[in-house]
């Protein structure tokens, strides 16, 4: 594996693609590769773009692609999609988006499945940004499914986010609802060609002006056409805006920037969401595999017992824990 983790930052596509899918399936050899992999991470700038379906957010994504390859950066670039209800892969693949980078060795593209996840953003993600960061990658672009009232993962993963939206998205104030003001560090509206998008423009404004508290950060608003190219010059001006607001030294002393205590804290929460999620993995296992374990099952499935006390009691007996991480693991 440790050939594979030199592989990986040195840039091969190949390795790169073979971590990730290891990632995917959980085998535990990946666990290694990813300990190394980590001391090699820190440098890439992580932008998510989030926004309703039809917003044009593939669109956005290729054309700002196109423009940082101009600029000599190198892409990483993590479409998540939709699960498809037959495979539980995604639906839409990277081989029918951003054709024209495909070939280029500056840009990796990888999609990845919502897996039935709440918050728009499987915990996988973060994994991958992570790969791709060890990997030399410049600038790594997340397009998350849609916003909606739970689709905040997004926070946990990108520096900069990026909320776009488009006249027919409805009215402003409901575009905006559900904690979308508070996640978009830059506003995007897209096809702006299109009747209203001036208005929603104004409107997004006046919400921010609105806004409960002073915003250490107040989000700008863009306007683009994708399709055409236009506007991408001009968002990518102010992701940069931001991620220099955010490099600026943040507390007393001057040792610790904004960005480096949101970085900190994503660290933090990806841990826990990993306890969470590894301890929920072995608990389902061996519950699977102990009759005794089933036993609570289908007297909670019967009526038997009450779900949230038979919980609280099962986490209560001292050798389920134990039991469940074994000391030579």
């Amino acid at each position: 594996m440790n050939d594979e983790v030199a592989r990986v930052l040195g840039g091969d596509q190949r390795a790169i693609s073979r971590t990730m899918t290891s990632l995917e399936r959980r085998d535990p050899a990946v666990i290694s590769a990813i300990k190394l992999l980590d001391h090699h991470t820190g440098h890439a700038y992580c932008i998510g773009i989030t926004g309703p379906p039809g917003v044009g957010k593939s669109t956005l994504v290729d054309r700002l692609t196109g423009h940082l390859r101009k600029l000599g950066l190198t892409v990483g670039i993590i479409a998540v999609d939709p699960d498809s209800p037959f495979s539980g892969g995604s639906i839409l693949g990277d081989r029918i988006r951003m054709q024209r980078h495909y070939l280029d060795s500056g840009v990796f593209i990888r999609s990845v499945s919502t897996r039935g996840q709440g918050g728009g953003l499987p915990r996988i993600v973060k994994s991958l940004v992570r790969v791709l960061d060890a990997a030399g990658k410049d600038v790594i672009l997340v397009e998350t499914v849609g916003v909606g009232q739970t689709e905040l993962g997004i926070m946990g993963v990108a520096d900069t986010v990026v909320v776009a939206l488009m006249p027919e998205s409805g009215d402003t104030i409901q575009a905006l609802k559900a904690g979308v003001l508070e996640i978009a560090d830059i506003f995007l509206v897209n096809k702006a060609d299109r009747e209203g998008a001036d208005r929603m423009a104004a409107g997004i404004r006046a919400m921010l002006q609105m806004a409960a508290k002073p915003l250490q950060w107040e989000p700008p608003v863009v306007l683009t056409q994708a399709d055409r190219g236009e506007g991408i010059e001009g968002l990518w001006a102010r992701i940069e805006e931001h991620r220099l607001n955010l490099t600026a030294p943040a507390d007393a002393g001057g040792y610790r920037s904004l960005l480096e205590q949101r970085r900190i804290d994503r660290r933090r929460d990806e841990f826990l969401e990993a306890l969470q999620e590894e301890l929920f993995q072995r608990l389902k296992a061996r519950i699977k595999r102990e009759q005794s374990l089933q036993s609570y099952l289908e007297d909670i499935g019967t009526g038997k017992l009450e779900p949230y006390s038979a919980a609280a009691e099962l986490l209560d007996r001292p050798d389920l824990l134990e039991s469940s991480f074994p000391q030579n693991e």
